[in-house]
């Protein structure tokens, strides 16, 4: 019985931060803006975001921003969601006489 032969690497295309931002529809290619780039930086340092680091650059493939996208398809924030309604306190009575002695 012959091994199982690894399947061979594809290259993938790969983007910078900022070419990723605009990939991801975060901003667009006029915008000057860095709006987007720090939340995939941040997402990277701290979420575990799947990167790419070659030639000490932070990289993003296809697949890496499909996964991301995915991630935060349906993601419920803490706040949305209907709003709860205040308990709204009624004065009490003997207050006003609280107040005037």
């Amino acid at each position: 019985m012959a091994a199982p032969t690894k399947p061979k690497p594809v290259l993938e295309t790969f983007y910078s931060v900022s070419e990723a931002a605009i990939r991801l529809g975060l901003r667009t290619k006029e915008d000057p803006s860095k709006k987007g780039e720090k939340w995939l930086r941040d997402g990277v340092n701290l979420h575990g975001f799947p990167k790419h680091r070659m030639a000490g650059q932070l990289l993003f493939s296809d697949s890496d921003l499909a996964e991301i996208a995915e991630r935060h398809r349906s993601r419920v924030h803490g706040n949305s969601g209907v709003r709860r309604k205040r308990r709204v306190r009624k004065p009490q009575a003997d207050t006003a006489l609280r107040a005037a002695a």
